[in-house]
């Protein structure tokens, strides 16, 4: 399948979000340390050209994701990551594959900028408004298809997305390497292959598991994502432990 180049999204965010994602991507590459301080506000208020508002904004947000602490009179300075405790993870795809034993390995199908329309606004809760990057993939284990992948990333909240080469890098895998995020939303359901079925290699009522999920950064749309998965290739399961005593009921 013809794979069509990936044109940059125009510059439209607010300034104190670029303030935010230049601060932010230094942290995510590891150029900023945990417990290295961050430009004091008047360093940034200089070097932007902007109002105390603007660069108070930005590290107010930076501070609501965990990547930084904000200390009265010592400045703003990063923090340990942050660790996520979710019912579901969210998985790295590839990751998981290689700890079971298996090759992975990357099918990019295709990758285009589009405007955010009225269906695609409704699927990422997102006014109709602004750029996605709408990506089709299939991760294949071992040589066979796994999961089909297809995802929409919103390119106010990530415009570096638009200049990745997703047909080395998985999607999912470089998202949870280099943007962070604050609220995820998952949602399983299962469906047959149906026209997902020559994709995955399987007959067209094959049962296959779809799992949803939908990403924020505070209230920033970062991503979703639609991973159907042929059933005998997908588990779920989550263990738990009880915070009942000895006697108590169990």
């Amino acid at each position: 399948m013809l794979i069509e180049k990936k044109r940059t999204a125009p510059e439209t965010r607010p300034l104190y979000q670029t303030i935010r994602h230049a601060i932010e991507t230094q942290i995510m590459s590891g150029a900023l340390k945990p417990g290295d301080r961050i430009p004091f506000e008047h360093e940034l208020m200089a070097q932007y050209d902007c109002s105390r508002m603007t660069v108070n904004k930005a590290l107010s947000s930076l501070a609501t994701t965990g990547l930084i602490s904000r200390q009265r009179r010592r400045g703003s300075f990063v923090t340990r990551p942050r660790i996520h405790m979710a019912a579901l993870q969210i998985p790295d795809l590839r990751e998981e594959i290689e700890r079971r034993g298996h090759v992975y390995r990357l099918h990019l199908l295709s990758s285009l900028v589009q405007a955010v329309d009225d269906e695609t606004g409704e699927v990422m809760r997102l006014p109709a408004s602004g750029q996605l990057l709408a990506i089709r993939c299939l991760h294949l284990a071992d040589g066979l298809p796994y999961a089909l992948e297809e995802r929409f990333i919103n390119l106010a909240a990530v415009p570096q997305a638009a200049e990745v080469d997703f047909s080395e890098t998985p999607p999912g895998s470089w998202l949870l390497s280099h943007v962070p995020w604050t609220e995820a939303e998952h949602r399983i359901t299962a469906v047959a292959a149906g026209e997902k079925a020559k994709s995955l290699g399987v007959k067209p009522d094959k049962p296959c598991l779809v799992l949803q999920r939908w990403t924020w950064r505070e209230k920033e749309s970062i991503t979703y994502v639609r991973l159907i998965f042929n059933a005998d290739n997908f588990d779920l399961t989550a263990r738990f432990v009880s915070n009942v005593g000895p006697e108590g009921d169990g």
